[in-house]
């Protein structure tokens, strides 16, 4: 046996209860070393590149599955030692690259070699089990890549949207404009016509069917059809009134219709995915309670289950996300490739770059600046935020920086380079300039109007706009299926060459956060803003429509 994972000490969040019971059972999960995922990184950009005569040209379900799968001999190695044991296991991966299975703390304790106990994590006052570290036999280590949840402290997922601020009078905030100009109203509050206004962004219906935007729901935040059809009544007028969405669970989730349990998360993103994509159809992926012990299982599952999907959605928006340096590297690692793998078959993957400014996912205090996941996966695009409009500034708690994990991808050399040389030493040794920077793009996330338990209101975070912007991809991707053509995929390599010109550049504002001012918007791609707002007419023109 050898040490395959371990942590030299407790995280400052957690606190050692005691031993595990040895009777409780423990759902573990087996990662196998994938099969060819660097051969799976050259696809991905060979097809998601505009330069590339591949591009556009996505895989199938099986073909990416192949490069994900696990060599024969590993599955053959592991699976001989789990029946040793006398466990049994079932594939919990569409590509067999995660096997799932329970067993007794005893019984894991001894298969490991290793001695799992409970902990608590001190500000929620949720209790898991979990070890410091684990091994597994010598001639399995070149098969097996982590077992999990083991070493993975990760705190439990929260509600990432600043507090609902309800509107005092009560009534609908103003909707009608008569010009393309941008209503003087859209200074204090942002409605999907100020979107429309400001963006550039159309109103005619989406045409196209099979074109579909997903939106993921965490942490039983549900989403509610009734506060839909209010937004909708009132800030939408044009799209009829029953426009709403479809829904998939996974993980026991479900989405209960008592207004009472409505939640301003979920609120928000399906009524800016609803009523910004006008009619393309939108999909609430609600995870079940799995993901709140803080062991990223939802992620997991939900990007496992649409890759197990045929005809998986164009688009996928979350606004949730992490400390990366909360993940196990393996972990972040596993889930990127997940990422990518999805990617490659033609789907645009948007995540929050988060709301703590350069301290991370919310505000904390710090000494260095704290990255964000999945922001910092090279292979998502990650979506800052901007307030203001007459000119937009940067969103102060808009989340950005360097991964610490992953390295600068080629797509974003050039732009990142150059701001870190018009940077030059402010806030050195404080941040990882080689690593993969972030946030990508960004969108209007301050006085963001929604209906929530039947008031109007606002929030604020990049929360608000990671769906704006994931809106603006599905219906970019409705105009590119009505002439038969391919989706936009993966984004980022179109965003940092063909689309770069396709953005306001936000030059104004800065994030601040671990007792300093953060990082600057400046001219050209910023870890505040990344390359600007969106202009839709030139993004319809760069991707050739």
């Amino acid at each position: 046996m050898l040490v395959h994972e371990a942590r030299s000490a407790i995280p400052p969040s957690f606190e050692l209860v005691g031993p595990a019971p040895p009777d409780t059972m423990l759902k573990l999960r087996l990662a196998l070393v994938r099969g060819n995922v660097s051969a799976l990184e050259t696809v991905l950009m060979d097809v998601s590149t505009p330069s590339s005569p591949l591009y556009g040209q996505h895989l199938s379900k099986e073909e990416a599955e192949a490069f994900m799968a696990p060599k024969p001999e590993s599955v053959a190695a592991v699976d001989a030692w789990l029946k040793d044991n006398n466990i049994a296991v079932s594939k919990a991966s569409p590509a067999g690259d995660w096997l799932s299975f329970s067993i007794p703390v005893s019984k894991a304790n001894k298969l490991l070699d290793t001695q799992f106990s409970v902990f608590n994590h001190s500000a929620s006052g949720k209790m898991s089990i979990r070890t410091l570290a684990y091994s597994i036999p010598s001639d399995l280590q070149s098969h097996i890549d982590f077992v999990h949840p083991t070493t993975a402290f990760v705190p439990p997922l929260k509600r990432p949207v600043f507090n609902f601020v309800p509107r005092e009078s009560g009534s609908a905030p103003l909707v009608n404009r008569t010009s393309n100009a941008v209503p003087a109203s859209c200074q204090s509050q942002i409605t999907p016509a100020c979107l429309q206004a400001l963006y550039g962004i159309p109103s005619t219906p989406a045409t196209v069917k099979s074109n579909q935007l997903a939106v993921s729901g965490f942490i039983q935040q549900f989403a509610n059809q009734q506060d839909l059809k209010t937004f909708i009544t009132n800030l939408r007028p044009d799209l009829p009134p029953s426009t709403t969405f479809s829904l998939q669970t996974l993980d026991d989730g479900e989405n209960p219709q008592v207004l009472s349990e409505a939640g301003t998360e979920a609120d928000l993103d399906t009524q800016y995915t609803v009523g910004i994509a006008s009619q393309v159809p939108v999909t609430f992926i609600s995870v079940g309670p799995d993901n709140q012990d803080g062991d990223l299982s939802g992620f997991l599952d939900i990007i496992e289950f649409l890759l197990s999907e045929t005809n998986q959605p164009q688009v996928l928006s979350t606004s949730y996300g992490f400390d990366e340096g909360d993940i196990p590297t393996a972990l972040a690692k596993n889930l990127c490739s997940a990422y990518m793998a999805l990617g490659a078959r033609g789907t645009s993957i948007l995540f929050s770059s988060g709301d703590g400014g350069v301290s991370g996912s919310q505000s904390q205090r710090c000494t260095a600046f704290v990255p964000t996941f999945p922001s910092g996966c090279p292979f998502v695009t990650s979506v800052g935020a901007t307030a203001d409009i007459a000119p937009e500034v940067a969103a102060s708690f808009s989340s950005g920086g360097f991964s610490d994990i992953f390295d600068q991808p080629a797509y974003q050399a050039n732009a990142v380079n150059t701001f870190l040389n018009a940077l030059g030493s402010t806030n050195a040794g404080k941040f990882n300039p080689s690593g993969r920077a972030f946030p990508d793009i960004s969108a209007q996330g301050e006085d963001v109007e929604i209906v929530f338990q039947g008031q109007f209101g606002e929030v604020a975070g990049t929360s608000c706009s990671t769906p704006i912007m994931a809106s603006i991809v599905a219906l970019l991707n409705d105009l590119l299926a009505a002439e038969g053509k391919k989706p936009l995929g993966f984004l980022n390599p179109f965003l940092y060459s063909t689309a770069a010109s396709a953005f306001t550049d936000i030059v104004s504002g800065n994030n601040p956060g671990c007792n300093t001012n953060g990082f600057p918007a400046r001219p050209g791609w910023d870890p505040v803003t990344g390359l600007g707002t969106p202009n839709f007419a030139a993004l319809r023109t760069a991707a050739g429509i």
